[in-house]
């Protein structure tokens, strides 16, 4: 584990050896108001781990990112029966998370979180470019790097320059990876999960399906080895779509609803909200038969290059997790619960082994 990167629960010392706790992050004076446009929810996330004679750990994401535009936290909650539990932060990408652990032989371990927060929908005018302050020079640095799965080089980088040949700005490059990852991949039913984001496997192979988490990564990549700052943001539906899309929101029980983004930086707009991972998904799911030339695809399309509708918590956007207290490798993004014993890490995506269930509501004043 690389202690630099966390504060608070590093190596688990720190951690509280009571519940329940609580995390207030409530900003001073927001009031997040319907009449602004603006939506708060909750979120409760119960991990169960499978009883073992081993001492157990869960790392369970927090809402990580404020933006007086889109989304605000407004505190997290939890409670159970782990030996200890508290709040672990990631000082690259500010990922937060709470981190609990159980005793060897602890019957029936239990913990469950209670997150709320406020989001709103975003959209970027393309009409009206702003005095948009720089990039930080560190964030340019961060977002344009190379991760474990994310290379720049090789047959990414080919693969971005023949696609934005002849762009222009900054913008024309940036569109002009969203209607090649739109025209050139296809969402994969059969994918585990949101996928794993191997993106020059991906290229390699020439297999360009898969799910959110592939396909935005590939956006994401593509970008960054072209010199366009970009990143993935891990979240999870929390509600339906108010546009209609059955196929774009999920409430009520949303265990399996996680989604992941992304989000491209332009010098005269700032971070612009992408997703052509959507764009497939309506492809395949609206309803049975549509082509990227049906009227309910390409309304899409126009829409999620600049647009989100918030209907979806954002965690984080984080890259190769090292969990503090972990034992096992770095995970590639922290979307999921994840756990562990000393016989290793549990199968986030396996609830026989590793059960816990997310539901969400609107709060409604």
């Amino acid at each position: 584990m690389d202690r630099r990167r966390f504060i608070h629960a590093s190596a688990l010392a720190g951690l509280s050896a009571s519940l329940p706790g609580a995390l207030r992050a409530a900003p001073a004076g927001f009031d997040p108001s319907p009449a602004s446009g603006w939506r708060t929810y909750e979120v409760v996330t119960r991990v169960t781990p499978v009883a073992s004679d081993q001492a157990v750990t869960v790392w369970i994401p927090l809402p990580s990112l404020n933006n007086d535009d889109w989304i605000r936290t407004l505190g997290n909650e939890w409670s159970g029966n782990a030996a200890r539990a508290g709040v672990a932060e990631d000082t690259v990408y500010g990922a937060r998370m709470l981190v609990a652990q159980w005793s060897a032989g602890q019957a029936a371990p239990e913990i469950e979180v209670v997150s709320r927060f406020a989001t709103r929908d975003r959209a970027i005018d393309f009409a009206a470019p702003g005095a948009v302050p720089p990039l930080d020079a560190a964030e340019r640095r961060l977002f344009t790097q190379p991760t474990e799965l994310l290379p720049t080089d090789g047959i990414v980088l080919d693969t971005a320059q023949k696609a934005t040949r002849g762009a222009k700005t900054d913008t024309d490059r940036a569109r002009a990876l969203y209607e090649w990852i739109c025209d050139n991949t296809e969402r994969n039913p059969k994918t585990r999960g949101c996928g794993l984001g191997d993106i020059r496997s991906m290229l390699e192979s020439g297999n360009l399906s898969g799910k959110c988490a592939d396909l935005n990564a590939l956006f994401v990549g593509l970008a960054r080895s072209v010199g366009l700052p970009a990143r993935d943001v891990y979240g999870i539906r929390v509600a339906d779509s108010k546009f209609g899309y059955k196929s774009l929101g999920k409430s009520g029980d949303i265990t399996k609803a996680q989604h992941c983004r992304a989000e491209v930086w332009l010098a005269a707009y700032g971070w612009v909200p992408v997703d052509p991972a959507d764009v497939r998904k309506v492809v395949l799911e609206e309803r049975p038969g549509l082509t990227l030339k049906d009227d309910v695809v390409v309304a899409a399309r126009n829409k999620l290059f600049g647009a989100w509708e918030m209907n979806w918590l954002a965690y984080n956007v984080a890259h190769d997790i090292a969990l503090p207290g972990s034992n096992g490798a770095a995970v590639p993004f922290l979307m999921y619960p994840q756990g562990e014993t000393a016989a290793g890490r549990l199968d986030s995506l396996d609830p026989t082994g590793f059960s816990y269930t997310i539901t969400s509501r609107e709060i409604v004043a």
